[in-house]
């Protein structure tokens, strides 16, 4: 049992409406978008920092808002984007739960190892 002990267990957080019309989730990923987006100021810089194409970048923001019903990010052409209220409530929100969830996984996973 020693050698499972120095195991961890990694929690994937995933948001969806339950009402949306297509399969997108705000998930890791996603998160990771809008991270980068609040900390350039520009979903294109974004993009390439994750080593993704705009357009792939782009697809992924349209289909998860469609999906939530909500806005993530406001677009300003060649000046920008940045989160919306709701973008950044969800985001904020997105990270603190996946932080909460893994810190109580790890310490269930380490008293169900000793």
């Amino acid at each position: 049992m020693k050698s499972l002990s120095a195991l961890q267990p990694v929690v994937r957080l995933a948001i969806v409406n339950p009402d949306g019309t297509n399969r997108s989730e705000f998930g890791r990923g996603i998160a990771n978008l809008c991270r980068g987006v609040r900390e350039t100021g520009s979903l294109n810089a974004a993009a390439k920092q994750m080593g993704m194409a705009y357009s792939k970048a782009w697809r992924i923001i349209k289909d998860t808002e469609s999906m939530l019903g909500i806005q993530l990010l406001n677009r300003d052409g060649a000046h920008g984007s940045t989160l919306t209220e709701e973008g950044e409530a969800l985001l904020n929100e997105y990270d603190a739960l996946s932080e909460r969830l893994q810190k109580k996984a790890e310490a269930d996973f380490q008293k169900a190892m000793k």
